[in-house]
C-alpha cells in the first residue's frame, strides 16, 4: 500500500469513527431516559472526528487532544468548503467539555442536543459530499 492508499485508508476509518458517533448521538436522542448531555457530547465527537478524517485525507497534522472544532477547521485548506459554512462548531465545541462535566454552566436541554444533532450532522455530510467528490470511497 502506498502512502496515498494509506491516508485515505486512515481518513476512511475517521469518518467511520464519526458515523458512528452520530449514530449513538441519535439513538441518546431518541431515548428519553438518556440524559440530552450524552447526546451533545456524542455530536461533538461525531463533528471532531469527521473534521480530523478531513485533515487525515489532506496529510494534515493534527493534535488527538485538540477539540476546538474551530481550530481544526482552521487547519483546511481553502480547497475546502467549511471555511465559510462553518456550521454551529463553536456552539459544539463547548460540548467537549459542558456535557461532561458539571460546573458553572446550565446542564444541556433536549433542545441543545437536537441542534448539536443538526450540526453535527451537517458537518459529517459536508465532509462525507467532499470525499466522495474526491472518489475516496465511504
Amino acid at each position: 500500500m502506498n502512502e496515498t492508499d494509506e491516508r485515505c485508508a486512515e481518513a476512511i476509518r475517521w469518518l467511520r469513527y464519526a458515523a458512528e458517533d452520530l449514530e449513538l448521538g441519535e439513538r441518546y436522542v431518541a431515548d428519553a431516559t438518556v440524559a440530552p448531555r450524552y447526546a451533545c457530547w456524542q455530536f461533538q465527537q461525531a463533528a471532531e472526528k469527521a473534521l480530523k478524517a478531513a485533515l487525515a485525507l489532506e496529510g494534515i497534522g493534527f493534535s488527538y487532544n485538540t477539540h476546538d472544532l474551530d481550530a481544526l477547521c482552521d487547519l483546511m485548506p481553502d480547497s475546502w468548503f467549511l471555511g465559510e459554512e462553518r456550521p454551529g462548531l463553536s456552539e459544539l465545541t463547548q460540548w467537549a467539555v459542558e456535557s461532561r462535566y458539571p460546573g458553572e454552566w446550565a446542564e444541556p436541554t433536549a433542545e441543545d442536543s437536537r441542534r448539536a444533532g443538526a450540526d453535527a450532522r451537517l458537518t459529517f455530510s459536508l465532509v462525507d459530499s467532499e470525499f466522495r467528490r474526491r472518489g475516496v470511497a465511504t
